[in-house]
Formats: structure tokens, C-alpha cells, sequence
């Protein structure tokens, strides 16, 4: 089904082509410009088709479910009491950093220390290291617009 498209075109512009040598010369220039129209869409056709038969041989839907899988099984891992107790700690203390340096919304804070006290999974961690990581760059951000306005 693929090389449909491609066949279709080819035999209008075929078409085309032989109808050029049939017809008046005052449509020649017309139908000059109609053939290499043809044969552009032709040539189209047929790299899109190659793309995508090339796409179907080197892709695997395989692989893909294979690691996510795998990337799923990862996540989903239990850590120690006393590793969550330190991660806790360490967030909550990041935290206190950052309130201190940069003007954060009183909500946003006390939604990120409930999120710390319900602290479970590898998941959960490296989303709050991620959120900790943003607002620590927006406090360096902030901290370089204020030296550069002084």
C-alpha cells in the first residue's frame, strides 16, 4: 500500500509528459510548468515512503516497552527508614536555605514540607530534588539580578 501514492503520482506525470508532446505549443509553457510539478510531488512520495519503511526495520516497540519496564520496576524501589529519615532531613534543611534567600509564595513551602514529611519512594525523592534544584536556581537568579542592579 505504501508505494501507492508514489505510483499514482509517477503515472500522472507520465501523463503529463506525453500530453506535452500532443498539445499546442501555446500550452507548453503551462504544461511544463504542471510536469515538473508532478515529478517534484513523485520524488516526494517516494522519500517518504523510503522514511518510512526505514522507520518501521530500525525501530522496536519491543525495546521501548522493554525499558519502560525496566525503568518503571526501578522507580518503584523501597528505601531504608534511616535513608528517608536523612533525605527528609536534607530536604527540609535545603528548604529552610531557600526561604531564607528567595521570597517564595507561603504556600508553595508548606506544600513542599508536607510532600517531605510523606516522603515513600525513589520517585518521590528525585522529585523534590528537582524542585529544590529549580527554586535553588531562581534564588541564584534572583541573587545575580540584585548585584547587577547595585
Amino acid at each position: 500500500m505504501g508505494h501507492i501514492p508514489t505510483a499514482t503520482v509517477g503515472a500522472l506525470a507520465a501523463v503529463l509528459t506525453g500530453l506535452y508532446f500532443v498539445l499546442p505549443d501555446a500550452v507548453h509553457f503551462t504544461m511544463s510548468v504542471f510536469i515538473v510539478a508532478a515529478w517534484f510531488l513523485v520524488v516526494i512520495c517516494w522519500l517518504a515512503q523510503k522514511s518510512a519503511d526505514y522507520m518501521h526495520k530500525h525501530s522496536s516497540d519491543h525495546e521501548i516497552k522493554k525499558k519502560l519496564t525496566e525503568s518503571q520496576s526501578v522507580q518503584t524501589e523501597q528505601i531504608s527508614a534511616k535513608d528517608l529519615e536523612q533525605t527528609k532531613i536534607q530536604f527540609s534543611t535545603d528548604l529552610e536555605d531557600l526561604k531564607d534567600r528567595v521570597k517564595i509564595k507561603d504556600n508553595e513551602i508548606e506544600k513542599l514540607k508536607i510532600e517531605i514529611t510523606n516522603l515513600k519512594t525513589l520517585v518521590e525523592i528525585e522529585s523534590l530534588r528537582t524542585e529544590l534544584a529549580n527554586l535553588k536556581m531562581l534564588a541564584t537568579q534572583e541573587n545575580t539580578k540584585r548585584k547587577k542592579k547595585k
